[in-house]
């Protein structure tokens, strides 16, 4: 009997966001699993789940963030074999990704890998509050009203799709990648759309920045940071 595999949205770093549904998850499934870079250090959903679940009960599953493809879908199959042996003994297994398990998740990758191996298992989410959400609380920054429209890509989309969605959305938000921040914000200010944006990183967490995007002008991003532009000011400053 194949068992339930669940992706559990932690929120993007601040343990208070972890909602009650998720908690309870987490606390009530058989093993719990965390991503965990090739760098080896804690990450923020690791951390997260730290804050209220004993060590011992959390399972570490690398996956890779270089370029290479082939070391990415060795840490998949790696990761999902791992989780198998688990769901094969009809286990309920949690898996606590950053964010929301449903938007650039690592979770998506694993649950498409665990399927290939167990086509059986019950796959669940619960969803988690996005860094989109937390840094416009921080900021003070209504993200829609009315009849307004959302664009939400990576940085690595593209200056193309970039330019395209600040042109065509009254709300354009961008994650992760800051390496590639400096062509975000060049495009944003060819596009007149850099005045009241602004930007986070390590939302929630010890070293959180929120500030203008202007002031990061010149400044390389964290990767896992977000930039908000609206077409009105935020209470930011």
């Amino acid at each position: 009997m194949s068992g339930r595999l669940v992706g559990v949205g932690v929120g993007p770093g601040d343990p208070e966001l972890l909602t009650v549904k998720g908690l309870r998850v987490l606390r009530e499934a058989d093993e719990v699993f965390v991503p965990v870079a090739d760098t080896g250090e804690v990450g923020r959903a690791e951390a997260t789940v730290r804050e209220y679940l004993d060590e011992g009960r959390i399972k570490r599953l690398l996956f890779a963030l270089s370029d290479d493809l082939e070391a990415r879908a060795r840490n998949w199959t790696n990761s999902a074999q791992g989780v198998s042996e688990h769901l094969r003994s009809g286990k309920t297994c949690a898996f606590a990704t950053i964010g929301d398990p449903n938007v650039y998740s690592t979770f998506t990758y694993l649950a498409r890998a665990v399927r290939e191996i167990e086509p059986d298992v019950e796959v669940e989410t619960v969803p988690g509050v996005t860094a989109l959400q937390d840094l416009a609380s921080r900021s003070g920054t209504v993200l829609l009203e009315g009849d307004e429209r959302l664009a939400l890509l990576p940085f690595t989309a593209g200056e193309a799709p970039l330019r395209d969605a600040l042109a065509g959305f009254e709300t354009v938000v961008c994650y992760k990648g800051g390496s590639r921040l400096g062509e975000v914000l060049r495009a944003a200010e060819e596009g007149g759309r850099l005045e009241g944006a602004v930007y986070g990183a390590r939302l929630g967490i010890e070293g959180e920045e929120v500030v203008p995007a202007q002031e990061m002008v010149g400044r390389e991003g964290t990767y896992l940071s977000t930039v908000i532009f609206t077409r009105r000011s935020s209470e930011l400053g």
